[in-house]
């Protein structure tokens, strides 16, 4: 299937977007992103067999950077699906276009604008974390047409360093074929959260600082992506269900452990 040319620069003004950065930095998405979730959920679960795998390894609160591979306009709705918390996405400028785009600022969607050092989408994001949310930002700055993981931008690193937000690496696996659905083929797509990575924070942080930071965070989703592919999606559940017994039977046993006065 031929795919449409990507589009790397978006001419519009900067003044175009500050209404959609405006809202998700007054608050939180509203009634529209419940509505999407109602209605996308059973497509996602029917329809392309859905499964997540170490969703508790998501902070239950506190702000919290969430860094997938990406292979599909879907990826937003694949990550997000399983998770208690509401999840808001940094998307690229292009997607902000009548009707989506009342959509996307409602539902808490913030753009990148494309093509350009665009520190506002960055202000955005620190905004929200700020204020304990949660934000799902790419690695790899954007969508890899190759159904190969691309490589890490420096982007998530710098916002990683900058706010101290606890970073956690994951893998969409079966999402770089879901434009197939044309021909009814609908893969088969598996969700996998890796182990928070928590850096130090660093006041303005260098570009070598922020690129050496995007280049560990990737380093973690790597392992969960080439891990999720080798072993496959029952391997991959009954590992990480013996991983939560274990641990749960070391806790019990800390508690239980007498204490000496």
């Amino acid at each position: 299937m031929s795919l449409k040319p990507q589009v790397y620069k978006d001419d519009r003004p900067a003044e175009y977007f500050t209404r959609f950065h405006d809202r998700v930095r007054r608050g939180r998405p509203d009634y529209v992103y419940q509505l999407v979730r109602m209605f996308l959920t059973p497509y996602l679960l029917l329809f392309f067999r859905t499964r997540c795998i170490d969703s508790d390894k998501v902070p239950l609160e506190g702000p919290v950077i969430i860094a997938p591979n990406h292979f599909s306009f879907m990826d937003h709705f694949f990550i997000a699906v399983y998770m208690r918390r509401k999840v808001q996405f940094m998307a690229k400028s292009q997607l902000f276009k009548r009707p989506m785009q009342f959509i996307y600022t409602h539902g808490g969607v913030f753009p990148i604008r494309r093509g350009h050092r665009d520190e506002e989408g960055l202000k955005s994001a620190r905004t929200i974390l700020g204020r304990g949310n949660i934000i799902v930002m790419y690695a790899e700055g954007g969508r890899s047409r190759t159904e190969k993981l691309g490589d890490p931008k420096p982007g998530i690193g710098k916002l990683a360093l900058e706010t101290g937000a606890p970073v956690v690496p994951s893998a969409i696996a079966g999402s770089a074929k879901v434009r197939n659905w044309k021909k009814l083929q609908f893969p088969k797509v598996t969700v996998q959260y890796g182990d928070p990575i928590r850096f130090d924070k660093v006041d303005n942080p260098t570009k070598e600082q922020a690129q050496a930071a995007s280049d560990i965070i990737f380093e973690g989703i790597e392992k969960v992506y080439y891990g999720l592919q080798q072993d496959g999606r029952k391997r991959a559940i009954r590992a990480a269900r013996a991983a939560r017994r274990a641990a749960d039977r070391a806790a019990e046993s800390v508690t239980q452990r007498p204490t000496t006065s």
